[in-house]
Protein backbone atom coordinates (compact mmCIF):
# COMPACT_ATOMS: atom_id res chain seq x y z
CA UNK A 1 0.00 0.00 0.00
CA UNK A 2 3.01 2.27 -0.19
CA UNK A 3 4.67 3.84 -3.19
CA UNK A 4 7.90 2.02 -2.30
CA UNK A 5 6.05 -1.29 -2.55
CA UNK A 6 4.76 -0.34 -5.99
CA UNK A 7 8.29 0.56 -7.12
CA UNK A 8 9.68 -2.76 -5.89
CA UNK A 9 6.95 -4.78 -7.57
CA UNK A 10 7.32 -2.75 -10.78
CA UNK A 11 11.04 -3.58 -10.87
CA UNK A 12 10.26 -7.28 -10.44
CA UNK A 13 7.65 -7.48 -13.19
CA UNK A 14 9.30 -5.17 -15.75
CA UNK A 15 9.75 -7.01 -19.04
CA UNK A 16 7.59 -9.95 -17.99
CA UNK A 17 4.13 -11.01 -19.09
CA UNK A 18 1.18 -8.62 -18.78
CA UNK A 19 0.17 -8.12 -15.16
CA UNK A 20 -1.67 -5.94 -12.70
CA UNK A 21 -0.38 -4.21 -9.60
CA UNK A 22 -3.19 -3.75 -7.10
CA UNK A 23 -3.02 -0.99 -4.51
CA UNK A 24 -5.71 -0.89 -1.83
CA UNK A 25 -6.37 2.82 -2.12
CA UNK A 26 -9.44 2.59 0.09
CA UNK A 27 -7.34 1.17 2.89
CA UNK A 28 -4.92 4.09 2.46
CA UNK A 29 -7.87 6.47 2.83
CA UNK A 30 -8.98 4.59 5.95
CA UNK A 31 -5.77 5.78 7.64
CA UNK A 32 -6.61 9.44 7.00
CA UNK A 33 -4.20 9.74 4.08
CA UNK A 34 -5.15 10.89 0.59
CA UNK A 35 -4.72 7.89 -1.72
CA UNK A 36 -4.60 10.08 -4.83
CA UNK A 37 -0.98 11.08 -4.18
CA UNK A 38 0.20 7.47 -3.88
CA UNK A 39 -1.87 6.32 -6.84
CA UNK A 40 -0.74 9.19 -9.09
CA UNK A 41 2.91 8.41 -8.36
CA UNK A 42 2.23 4.74 -9.07
CA UNK A 43 0.64 5.59 -12.44
CA UNK A 44 3.69 7.67 -13.36
CA UNK A 45 6.05 4.87 -12.36
CA UNK A 46 4.15 2.28 -14.38
CA UNK A 47 4.51 4.37 -17.53
CA UNK A 48 7.99 2.84 -17.66
CA UNK A 49 6.63 -0.68 -17.12
CA UNK A 50 4.38 -1.16 -20.16
CA UNK A 51 3.44 -4.71 -19.22
CA UNK A 52 1.89 -3.63 -15.90
CA UNK A 53 -1.38 -1.88 -15.18
CA UNK A 54 -2.48 -0.35 -11.89
CA UNK A 55 -5.63 -1.37 -10.04
CA UNK A 56 -7.27 1.13 -7.64
CA UNK A 57 -8.64 -1.44 -5.22
CA UNK A 58 -11.11 -1.09 -2.40
CA UNK A 59 -12.68 2.29 -3.26
CA UNK A 60 -14.88 3.80 -0.57
CA UNK A 61 -16.82 6.52 -2.39
CA UNK A 62 -18.23 7.32 -5.81
CA UNK A 63 -15.72 10.16 -6.17
CA UNK A 64 -12.92 7.57 -6.20
CA UNK A 65 -14.03 6.59 -9.72
CA UNK A 66 -13.44 10.15 -10.90
CA UNK A 67 -10.15 10.39 -8.99
CA UNK A 68 -8.87 7.16 -10.54
CA UNK A 69 -9.88 8.33 -14.01
CA UNK A 70 -8.32 11.77 -13.54
CA UNK A 71 -4.88 10.35 -12.72
CA UNK A 72 -5.05 7.74 -15.49
CA UNK A 73 -5.39 4.66 -13.30
CA UNK A 74 -5.95 1.65 -15.54
CA UNK A 75 -8.55 -0.24 -13.47
CA UNK A 76 -10.75 0.48 -10.45
CA UNK A 77 -12.70 -2.17 -8.61
CA UNK A 78 -16.17 -0.97 -7.69
CA UNK A 79 -18.73 -2.49 -5.34
CA UNK A 80 -22.45 -2.66 -6.07
CA UNK A 81 -23.04 -0.14 -3.27
CA UNK A 82 -20.94 2.41 -5.15
CA UNK A 83 -22.50 1.53 -8.52
CA UNK A 84 -25.95 2.18 -7.04
CA UNK A 85 -24.88 5.79 -6.47
CA UNK A 86 -24.15 6.48 -10.14
CA UNK A 87 -27.64 7.95 -10.50
CA UNK A 88 -26.62 10.66 -8.01
CA UNK A 89 -24.02 12.15 -10.35
CA UNK A 90 -24.97 15.77 -10.96
CA UNK A 91 -27.95 15.62 -8.61
CA UNK A 92 -29.19 19.02 -7.46
CA UNK A 93 -27.77 19.58 -3.97
CA UNK A 94 -30.80 21.56 -2.80
CA UNK A 95 -33.09 18.65 -3.67
CA UNK A 96 -30.67 16.14 -2.18
CA UNK A 97 -30.49 18.14 1.04
CA UNK A 98 -34.27 18.25 1.37
CA UNK A 99 -34.54 14.51 0.66
CA UNK A 100 -31.94 13.84 3.36
CA UNK A 101 -33.76 15.96 5.95
CA UNK A 102 -37.03 14.20 5.10
CA UNK A 103 -35.35 10.80 5.45
CA UNK A 104 -34.02 11.68 8.91
CA UNK A 105 -37.41 13.07 9.90
CA UNK A 106 -39.22 9.93 8.73
CA UNK A 107 -36.71 7.69 10.52
CA UNK A 108 -37.13 9.64 13.76
CA UNK A 109 -40.93 9.42 13.53
CA UNK A 110 -40.74 5.67 12.79
CA UNK A 111 -38.54 5.24 15.88
CA UNK A 112 -41.23 6.89 18.00
CA UNK A 113 -39.55 10.23 18.55
CA UNK A 114 -41.73 13.32 18.64
CA UNK A 115 -40.42 16.27 16.71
Amino acid sequence: MTFDQVKKVAECVRGGPPCYISVFAGRIADTGRDPVRVMAKAVETLKFVPNAELIWASPRELINIFQADEIGCHVITVTNDILKKLNLIGKDLEDFSLETVKMFYDDARAAGYSL
